[in-house]
């Protein structure tokens, strides 16, 4: 499996690991929802292999917020990710969060719910989880954990 971010955070380009910030909930998800069996941190993100994960972003350059994201960097970083893919063939891809699903998938027109999606990247299926950064409010801890759970529970079918 392929975990995919947006784009590295500040203190994410300053620690070097993935999913770094104070406010945000993706280590202790993995680890709530079973996807890994021990307590992870960010400092552990080179552990993931482990567990036959991986684990990038759409796009490379650190920002405060997405804000600032320009639309050339989504389709370059659309077709960087896409040849990834292709390449590596991950059985599931997990965009972690809408406007990543949508920067992959821009035929896709209407909502976005999480879960398993109808589309594909190559033979690789796409998940699509909620964005854990404390930034984005748009759902509890509970409903990311429950995305997080269907996820394992879709990956061990």
């Amino acid at each position: 499996m392929l975990f995919v971010g947006i784009n590295p955070g500040v203190r994410s380009s300053i620690t070097g690991h993935h999913f770094a910030g104070f406010s945000n909930s993706f280590w202790k998800l993995l680890v709530d929802a079973r996807l890994v069996p021990v307590p992870i941190t960010f400092t552990d993100d080179d552990r993931l292999p482990e567990w036959g994960y991986g684990i990038t972003n759409l796009i490379r350059r650190p920002t405060p917020g997405i804000d600032t994201l320009r639309p050339e960097e989504y389709v370059a970083g659309r077709a960087r990710l896409r040849a990834k893919i292709l390449r590596y063939r991950p059985s599931v891809v997990a965009l972690v969060g809408v406007t990543v699903f949508r920067a992959m998938c821009p035929a896709h027109k209407g909502s976005v719910t999480l879960g398993l999606q109808k589309e594909r990247i190559g033979a690789s299926a796409v998940f699509v989880l909620p964005n854990p950064s404390g930034r984005n409010a748009n759902f509890t801890y509970a409903e990311m954990l429950a995305a997080f759970r269907k996820l394992r529970r879709y990956a061990t079918m």
